[in-house]
Formats: structure tokens, C-alpha cells, sequence
């Protein structure tokens, strides 16, 4: 049944974008059967592409022959069309697609494919099981929302490559077969046949190669650099991603931040049309933490944690004071309007932290006419109640909950996801509503309780504040870094910082990391030498393409902004990749698997 181009049939446009200009003209147009309609004498054909749709109509002043090849057409038949656009009749116009107002009448057509019928409809927003949909990746990218959003990324993309260029960066490809690196996420490796029992790594990113083309004289980089890190996956997580990677030298922190805020100026008023007011606001990471419980905090909403251990340090309630005295602290959030909460909902809060390790949520509500529940308050004097509901502003409709931990950090993380996931019940956040800030001054290291040692809170190639370089024998987790995260929406979209290039203090930087010399030597000798031949102080960020994309189309899922991802366990179903290896290239790697 299926038929072939021939020379003559060439596609005159995309489906979507024929007008009422082009009335009368004689066209061929090309593309995928959306559904075909037989009303007896009448067939019509909706035929779609990339940019929408336009109607085919075959009545009585088709030839017959191409009436009966229209009969046979079935869903996602693939298509070739001549005929004259026409008007449709009044009664016939379609409101809902922008060529709603005319047709094809065909005079010829062609089937050039036929198909099965699909296991799940091609139309927009289907409600179909996310792994039926990615098994059948090449028919759920034909969906038009689908469509929309890898041509959005494309977009974005061309957008982040003009104005790079415009502002003098150079674009360079950096290898994807590297040294395997100790720190960070798990590398992916891949065996060398030449060199037996050698490893490459591929790149979590181009760090080391990016400082390099610094050293190189090439003081402005970019690159939309593929990334791949072996590490558990979540929504906005994949092992390969795409990073908008960019170097500059003889800058400094707040260069690198207003490139970059012109970068982020032109993209959303070239794809959103939204004009955002720079500079961006700025936080310390501390104050982050103190206010909102997170280094990426959504500050499209308030909500803001405070610090009620000093009104409790002193109380007979061990829960609040056991831990305050074992290091910790005792905080809390004011949820205005949050009374309306029943006691099933509280406790569901309650719940929601105890996936934080918090052991558990204290509470008190003050409904609008005055009467006061508490999961607390008995166990506190009067004063000591008063005290707390003075210093938190409570009046009547307010829903009070607090966290106490000997770790700090389990009263972040906890009040810190509770707050975004009170506000998201209570409907605090406008749809379409963008907050930008950059978050700075990061710790430079971050402790392992588990491993005994410090590792890099960014990267070890990340400069430490010149104030706190004295710290960092005597006290290094006091030592801040000159690092920067750019936050949209309480999402962290790109992060940086500006560079270790004196050999000393990189040197010094392995050594706190628990490297010896000759470790750090064999696996970083090459970047210390580098350093010795003159490096320019440089500095640099990168965004995620896939997370960035996402957060400007209001999507949750980074999936649904990349042609073809893997799923939680880092497979893709559609090919069924990984899969085991042909024992005769493992024999040739001198590789044998363990069952």
C-alpha cells in the first residue's frame, strides 16, 4: 500500500502554518494522520506535523481513486497531500486551531506508510502511564506538547549561543574520554582495548578542561557540554544531562554575576517575553539557611523559619531543651491562615518531616475565634508559651509548628521541605510567578561524619574566601568559598565559583581534602603544572540546559524536556539499554563480569 516520494512532491509548508493568504494556491503538504472522518459522501483528514494541523477534505470533486485511498487511512498513516487551499464553510470553521478557517482539497494523495494502531493516543496532555510512554519514546515525542517543549529547549539553546557570542565567548569542545576523577558523584568508566586494563572516565562535567583553556589564553568559554554522573536519580536528575558551561578570566565574583544576569535578562524576555529587574538580590548562604532551611530557597512565598531556641534552652520540656543542649536548635514557622488545618492534616505534616528524620512536629493552633490547641503547650509554662507566640506574631488563624533536633541539619532539611510543601496545599504560589537570587558565600567544605574527613562543598578547585584562608588548618569548616547558585523558583539552576589558580593554596586545598602528595601529584600533577606557567585568576558557572528548560516551561519532570531519557534505576526502556556486552568485546578488553 505504500507508495514513494517521486521528484515532483515537494512539501510547499509546515501543516500548521498555511493562512488564508494562501487560498487558491496550489500546495502538497506532508505528515502524520491525527484521525480520519468518513461522513459518507465527505472524508475529512487532519493531517499533523511538527506545527500543528491542517484538514484535508475529499468530497464529491475528488477524483475517486483518491476518495478510496482516503477511505483506507487509519491513525498515524503517514501522508503526502496535493490539492488547493480553500475556505472552509461557515458552519465548519474550527475556532480552537489557528488554520481552522481552511482546508486542502485534495486532488492527490499518497500513503507513504501505514501503521498499527498506537498503544496510547497522540494527542496533547494524554494521561498515560510515564513508562508505556517512554518504552514508545518515538510516539510520545510526536505528541504536540511533547514537540513543544524539545523545540523550546532548542530555542533556548540558539538564545544562550547568541548571546554568548555577542559578548565575546568562544565556543570549544572539551573530550569526553577523560582521567577518572576521585571526587564528586561516581564516574562512569569506560575500558581502553589499546591499553588494557585502563579506564576513561566521562566528564561530570568539563571542570578541569575549561580551567585549562584559561591557562591557554582563551579568557571567555562556552559550551553546551554533555554530563554524565552515576548517581541516584530523582525528578530533576538524569545520568546524562546537558550543561550550559562557561569560563571567564581576570574576573571576579560580581563580573561572572552580571554576565550572567544579562544572560538570564535576554532569555526570559526572548522566550517568556518577561522582563526581570537586575541585579537579582543576593543571600549568604547562612542567611538562606536561618530563613528558609535550604541553599535554594523559594522565596516566592514567606513562611520564614526563626529561631526559638533561646526561649526554650531553659525549659522543662526535653524535647525543645535535650535539643538545644545537645548542639542542636529548636525552630519554627508561623503558617498565617494556617488553622484552618484539621488534626488529620496536622498530623500529616507531622508525617511529612519524620521523611526528613525529624522525630516528629510540635504544634499549636489558635482558630479564629480563640480557642487554642496544642501538642506542646502543656508541657511549657505560661510564660514560656507566651514567650514564644509573642516572638512568632501569633494571632488568631495561625498555625504553629516546630522542630527540635540535636542536628542542626535535620531542622533545616525538615522545616525547610515543610514549608514549600505547606505553601503548595494552601495555593501560596502564583502560576507564571519567576523569583530569581543568587545565592553566595557557601562553606568551602563540608564534614562526613561517616567517613571522618572533609570533601569539597562544590568542587576542590573552588577559591576560598581571602578572609577565611587563615581557618583553614585551625578550623576548616569555618572557611567560606567563592561560590555562587543561581536560584529560580527554589530550584538551584546553575552554580559556580571562582578558581583556585595559585599552586600553594591548591596544593593546600588536596591536603585538607586528606590527600597525600604523591596522590595528589599522580592525579592532579598535570593542572599544578599548569599553574606554574602563568594562570590568570578565572572564574566560571554552569546552568543545567534540562533544568533551566524546565523551570521556564513550569514542568516538574526534566524527562519531559529531553528527547530520550532514562528512568529511576538509569535504564531506557525504549531500547533496553544497558544490556549485557558481547562476550567477545569483553575478551578483547580483557574484561570478565562477576554473575
Amino acid at each position: 500500500m505504500a507508495e514513494l516520494l517521486d521528484k515532483t512532491d515537494k512539501r510547499t509548508k509546515y501543516c500548521g502554518t498555511f493562512t488564508t493568504d494562501d487560498i487558491g494556491k496550489e500546495v502538497c503538504a506532508m505528515g502524520w494522520c491525527q484521525r480520519q472522518r468518513d461522513l459518507g459522501g465527505l472524508i475529512f483528514i487532519d493531517l499533523r506535523d511538527r506545527s500543528g494541523i491542517i484538514q484535508l477534505a475529499f468530497d464529491s470533486d475528488t477524483p475517486k481513486n483518491v476518495s478510496e485511498t482516503a477511505f483506507k487511512v487509519r491513525s498515524e498513516f503517514v501522508l503526502c497531500a496535493k490539492g488547493t487551499v480553500r475556505a472552509r464553510s461557515e458552519g465548519a470553521v474550527n475556532k480552537n486551531i489557528p488554520t481552522g478557517k481552511i482546508e486542502i482539497s485534495v486532488k492527490e494523495l499518497k500513503i507513504l506508510s501505514t501503521s498499527q494502531t498506537p498503544p496510547f493516543a497522540i494527542i496533547e496532555n494524554s494521561d498515560v502511564k510515564p513508562e508505556l510512554r517512554l518504552k514508545y519514546r518515538y510516539l510520545d515525542l510526536r505528541r504536540p506538547d511533547m514537540q513543544k517543549n524539545i523545540i523550546a529547549r532548542s530555542k533556548i539553546a540558539k538564545i544562550t549561543r547568541d548571546y554568548f557570542e555577542e559578548n565575546g565567548f568562544i565556543e570549544i569542545e572539551t573530550p569526553n574520554l577523560i582521567k577518572p576523577t576521585p571526587e564528586g558523584a561516581r564516574d562512569y568508566l569506560v575500558p581502553s582495548r589499546v591499553h588494557p586494563g585502563s579506564f576513561y572516565a566521562l566528564p561530570q562535567s568539563p571542570q578541569l578542561y575549561k580551567q585549562l583553556l584559561m591557562l591557554s589564553g582563551f579568557d571567555r568559554y562556552i559550551q553546551i557540554a554533555r554530563c554524565y554522573r552515576d548517581e541516584d536519580l530523582r525528578a530533576d536528575r538524569q545520568p546524562e544531562f546537558t550543561q550550559i558551561d562557561e569560563e571567564l578570566s581576570f574576573v571576579t565574583q560580581d563580573d561572572v554575576i552580571e554576565i550572567n544576569e544579562g544572560f538570564l535578562k535576554r532569555l526570559f524576555k526572548d522566550f517568556l517575553g518577561m522582563e526581570i529587574m537586575t541585579p537579582l538580590p543576593r543571600m549568604t548562604y547562612a542567611e538562606a539557611m536561618e530563613r528558609y532551611g535550604s541553599d535554594k530557597p523559594d522565596t516566592r512565598f514567606a513562611l520564614e523559619l526563626k529561631n526559638i531556641s533561646f526561649l526554650v534552652k531553659n525549659c522543662s520540656f526535653k524535647v525543645f531543651a535535650g535539643a538545644v543542649e545537645a548542639g542542636g536548635s529548636v525552630r519554627a514557622i508561623n503558617i498565617k491562615g494556617g488553622a484552618k488545618f484539621s488534626r488529620k492534616e496536622i498530623d500529616s505534616l507531622a508525617d511529612f518531616v519524620k521523611t526528613y528524620k525529624a522525630k516528629g512536629l510540635a504544634w499549636y493552633k489558635k482558630a479564629e475565634g480563640g480557642t487554642v490547641s496544642s501538642s506542646y503547650a502543656k508541657f511549657l509554662t505560661e510564660e514560656e508559651n507566651n514567650s514564644i507566640l509573642e516572638f512568632m506574631d501569633i494571632t488568631p488563624g495561625d498555625l504553629l509548628v516546630i522542630v527540635g533536633d540535636p542536628d542542626n541539619d535535620i531542622v533545616f532539611d525538615s522545616l525547610g521541605a515543610l514549608r514549600r510543601e505547606v505553601a503548595s496545599r494552601m495555593g501560596l504560589i502564583k502560576p507564571g510567578d519567576y523569583k530569581l537570587l543568587w545565592i553566595t558565600e557557601f562553606p568551602l567544605l563540608e564534614y562526613s561524619k561517616e567517613d571522618g574527613r572533609y570533601y569539597a562543598k562544590h568542587h576542590p578547585f573552588t577559591m576560598p574566601m581571602e578572609e577565611d584562608l587563615c581557618y583553614i588548618d585551625s578550623d576548616p569548616g569555618r572557611v567560606r568559598a567563592i561560590a555562587y547558585d543561581i536560584v529560580i523558583n527554589g530550584t538551584e539552576a546553575g552554580g559556580g565559583s571562582v578558581r583556585i589558580h595559585v599552586p600553594e593554596i591548591q596544593q593546600k586545598m588536596f591536603s585538607v581534602l586528606g590527600m597525600k602528595k604523591e596522590e595528589y601529584e599522580e592525579k592532579f600533577g598535570f593542572l599544578l603544572d599548569a599553574y606554574r606557567y602563568g594562570a590568570p585568576p578565572h572564574a566560571g558557572l554552569a546552568f543545567g540546559l534540562d533544568r533551566l528548560t524546565s523551570l521556564l516551561l513550569g514542568i516538574d519532570d526534566i524527562r519531559d524536556v529531553i528527547a530520550f531519557p532514562k528512568v529511576q534505576n538509569a535504564s531506557e526502556l525504549m531500547t533496553g539499554a544497558p544490556s549485557p556486552a558481547d562476550p567477545k568485546a569483553l575478551n578483547e578488553l580483557m574484561i570478565s563480569v562477576n554473575e
